[in-house]
């Protein structure tokens, strides 16, 4: 069996085992059904605020993240040696720079895809992801937490899961989230229906 096949399995299994065991904790009151939907309520009903955490850009610059306040954030969480998940949302966001360009251009609107992997994610390999993934242009930054303690408030923030999967790499949700003008963040929605994410988001834009 390919490494990358055997990944995505093991992925599978290993987030169906956590997702049992943590189930009765996760639903909120059986608001949700599972760790994901839960996050969702989470989310949806108090709207974190998200931390002043400092992230290392792909150009090797570091930014705050009250640096991008103004505008909408789509955030989601990498590493830059996966070769599944990982994969498929950095070509999904590639796919919503070109489908959102307008509002990107304009500035009211930022991707941003943050590694979970710190300590191996450096400048430049944020920046082969980007390409690997088919970026293009302005308004899709990927960048690292400044220490492991702003990557910390981060996880507890956004909800990220990361687990080890025994062959070097990670196990981890997913989801697309979502940070209002102010800094919070309002909604988590999911991968898989790119057409979906650009309609909630030009939604948000508009209210």
């Amino acid at each position: 069996m390919a490494v990358s096949a055997f990944r995505t399995l093991l992925a599978s299994l290993v987030l169906a085992v956590v997702g049992g065991a943590v189930l009765t904790a996760a639903t909120d009151h059986f608001q949700a059904f599972t760790s994901e939907g839960a996050r969702k309520v989470r989310i949806r009903e108090h709207m974190p605020r998200v931390p002043h955490a400092t992230l290392q850009t792909q150009y090797g610059r570091d930014i705050r993240l009250a640096d991008l306040r103004g505008k909408w954030l789509l955030v989601d969480f990498i590493y830059t040696r996966c070769i599944t998940y990982c994969t498929a949302q950095g070509s999904e966001f590639a796919l919503l720079q070109r489908k959102l360009a307008a509002p990107l251009q304009s500035g009211k609107l930022e991707l941003l895809s943050i590694s979970f992997d710190p300590s191996r994610d450096e400048p430049h390999q944020l920046a082969d992801y980007l390409q690997r993934s088919g970026g293009h242009g302005g308004g899709w930054l990927a960048a690292r937490p400044v220490g492991l303690r702003q990557l910390d408030q981060l996880k507890r923030v956004f909800g990220i899961i990361v687990i080890p999967d025994g062959l070097g790499g990670y196990v981890h949700n997913t989801g697309f989230a979502l940070v209002n003008p102010q800094g919070r963040l309002v909604a988590i929605l999911d991968t898989g229906d790119p057409d979906q994410v650009v309609r909630d988001i030009l939604g948000h834009l508009r209210s």
